[in-house]
Parts: structure tokens; sequence; C-alpha cells
């Protein structure tokens, strides 16, 4: 769907063209409607898969000069790899084919905007807007039940939607495997922001707060500011639930099929051998995520683990990625990933029976069990001293704000 605010601000020039020209002819005036030459023309698409600024551009006919230049000048507020299909664009040309502006919806609240300068020195222009939006905090509980296997499930029955997994995800994604660990009964509470733009979602803002209720323990996670200043997630005590690896390269997707084994029976070749992984039944194309800040040591064919990518994380650490379809975007040696950041696509390449992910680390040289190392790894740092006090009020705060809000809904509920 073409933003409202987007669409108003694109079109303007033609509604007020339109004005003009119903203004100068009414009913009896002989001169007749006032055409208005059209100078420009709008281009509204989405972004096709593996795309990139300059392919896209291209697509539309930009001469090679301008498109380097647009791409180079948009690189100074927006990240070219965080390119994204399906999101919305629109490029504006003259009737001659010339460059005038391009703009990109990086999510639901912001969008990129690059055009023409009013300097020669500085042919272009780069803004990220943000949309005029209102901001509402809620608060919601989802549990997963025999209906509602998944957390994203559980809470689309609560009138969210996978997004709000999404986040939720990155909160406890190093405490637990959302592919494996999850159980009936396991609930969570969260206390987040609401975006809507015209009255209707548009997405979700901050979260304050939330609490995983999972195998009798609750995990409690509070954001707030660390010592560099910069807002990150802690428990209740005030250490950081980030941990060096997190729980699985994947969000939401199915089971564990195979574990690591020094002998398993293999599933092509009928004989035993060592699986020195963890597989993953995953959707083809699903995204696959480094588990820690790492180095890409490599990005080819592995043979039998088909298209693989491989890692070298800090403490010795080097983690696999195997039978992925395809690489991500700019995924090369030498290439420094970010901890979540996506890497490749789930695939069957190599010798695979279906489409899942063989995930694998090594240890100083030596292959170890994935499910084990994670729970060995220690946990994050904490607040320091000088911060706890000013951590302590906010986390009594939010968790009595999220407490309310809870109790507020099972009021409403039970009205009904």
């Amino acid at each position: 769907m073409v933003p409202k605010a987007v669409v108003a601000t694109l079109f303007s020039a033609g509604l007020a063209a339109g004005t003009l020209a119903c203004a100068g002819g009414g009913a009896g005036d002989s001169r007749g409607d006032i055409v208005l030459k059209k100078e420009h023309e709008t281009i509204a698409a989405v972004v096709p898969q593996n795309a990139t600024f300059d392919s896209l551009l291209r697509s539309q006919k930009l001469d090679e000069a301008t498109t380097q230049a647009v791409v180079t000048t948009l690189k100074s507020a927006f990240n070219p790899r965080s390119l994204r299909a399906d999101q919305p664009y629109w490029l504006i040309k003259t009737l001659d084919g010339a460059f005038r502006e391009f703009r990109y919806e990086i999510d639901p609240t912001r969008f990129l905007r690059v055009s023409r300068g009013a300097d020669a020195a500085a042919p272009y222009e780069v803004t990220v807007i943000e949309y005029p939006r209102e901001v509402e905090v809620v608060a919601a509980s989802a549990e997963i039940s025999r209906e509602h296997t998944s957390l994203s499930a559980a809470l689309d029955a609560e009138g969210e939607n996978i997004q709000l997994a999404l986040l939720l995800s990155e909160v406890f994604g190093g405490i637990i495997d959302f592919n494996s660990d999850l159980q009936r009964g396991d609930r969570f509470d969260v206390l987040f922001e609401r975006v809507l733009r015209d009255g209707e979602f548009a997405g979700y803002g901050n979260l304050s707060a939330a609490l995983l209720h999972h195998g009798g323990k609750t995990f409690t996670a509070i954001r707030a500011k660390g010592p560099d200043g910069k807002f990150a997630w802690y428990d209740e005590t005030g250490r950081s639930t980030k941990r060096q690896f997190l729980a699985s390269p994947l969000k939401f997707n199915p089971r564990v099929t195979s574990g690591f084994s020094l002998n398993r029976k293999h599933p092509i070749y009928g004989f035993s051998r060592a699986h020195l992984g963890v597989d993953y039944a995953a959707q083809y194309g699903s995204a696959v995520l480094a588990v820690s800040d790492g180095t890409v040591l490599s990005a080819d064919w592995a043979g039998d683990g088909g298209n693989q990518v491989r890692l070298r994380h800090a403490g010795g650490y080097e983690t696999y990625y195997l039978h992925l379809s395809r690489f991500a975007a700019g995924i090369k040696p030498g290439t420094a990933v970010s901890q979540g950041e996506v890497i490749g696509y789930v695939g069957a390449t190599g010798a695979a029976t279906g489409p899942h992910l063989d995930y694998r680390i090594r240890r100083n040289g030596a292959f170890v069990n994935p499910t084990v190392e994670r729970q060995r790894m220690p946990p994050g740092e904490p607040i320091p001293p000088s911060l706890i006090d000013a951590f302590t009020r906010d986390r009594d705060r939010v968790l009595a704000d999220l407490n309310q809000r809870l109790l507020a809904n099972q009021s409403r509920a039970g009205q009904h």
C-alpha cells in the first residue's frame, strides 16, 4: 500500500494544478478548462528480491553517473545493505528522464529521500524523514498452548502481529532457542509502543519491559541505558541479557531434526558418521543470522555442505552455516558482521534431503555441541554501581506499569 503521507507529498503539485484548472473555467465560462503541462513522471514500485540500490535505479533507466552519485549520497544516511525486498519506493524524473527525487520507505515510521540540491558543489541531498504518527503505550500477554504453539501464533490471537514476536526474539534470543525450547504453558508479558499513522496501525516502537515465564522460571528484561549511554536489555539485577552467542541462528522456524552426534546414520549415504552440528528444519528461503559479532572467513561451495558461510568470532570460536540456498548481499571473506545480521538463506544445497540449516560451532579447532556450548557461556556485563540506583528506579516503574496495564486488560476482557 502506498503510504498516504508520501502520496500527498509526491502528488501535491498535481492537485494544485487541478485546482487552478477548475478555477479557470466554470459553468458558462467560454474559456473552458486550463490544461497545465505535466512537468515530471512519478514511478511507484516495490523493491524486488535480491535488488541493490544500484540495480534498482538502473532498472528505471537512470544513467550510470547519476546512479552512482545517488547511491554514494544515500550512504551517508542509510546502510545500503539494509535495503529490503517488498518495501515501496518512488522515483521522480523529468519528462526527458533526468533525476529529480528518490524515496524509499525504510519502515512504517520513516522514509529515505534523495533529491537534487540547489548548490552545484553538493548536487544531491539526502534526509531520513519520519512520517507524522501517534504513539501509544500498551501491554500484552501471550501464552504458548495446544492451539498456539509458537510465539507469533500466540500474539496473533491477542491481536498483535509477527513483528512484535520478532522484537521479543531479539530480547530473549540469548536465553532460549525459540525453535526448540518453548513449551506449552510458557507465557510472555510485554510493555511496548504501538505506532499509528492516520489512525491505523503502522508498526511497533520501543519495548520497555518484557517477562518470559518458562520452565517454572521467570526471566525479566528491562530496556535501559548502559555505561556507554546506549540502550540495551538487562535482567532484574541489572545484568545484560545479551550473550556472546544467540541461542539459534533462526528466528521462528520448526524443530531441531538432528542433534550433535559422533555416530549418526547419514540419511543419504546410509552409513554412520559424525554429525558435528545441529540440523534445523526450516522453510526454504528463511533468513539465517550470525549468532555473534564476527568476520566472514568464507562464503563458498563446501561439497556435501553445499553453500556454506563460515564466521570467526572472539574467544577462539568459529561458526558454520551449511546447505544455504544463497548468501546475503555483501557476505564475502573479510566482511564484518554483527550479531543477528542476515548472512544467508535456508536451502537444500549439497547432500541434503530437503531444506534445512546445519549449524556448527568450532572452538579452538574442535567442533563442539552447539546446545551445550551456549549453556556454558557466561552472562552479560552488569550495570555499573554508579548507575544501579537509576536502573532500579526505572525497573520498578516499568514493571509496575506493565502489571497495571495487564490487570486493566484482564478487567476489560471480563466485561465482554
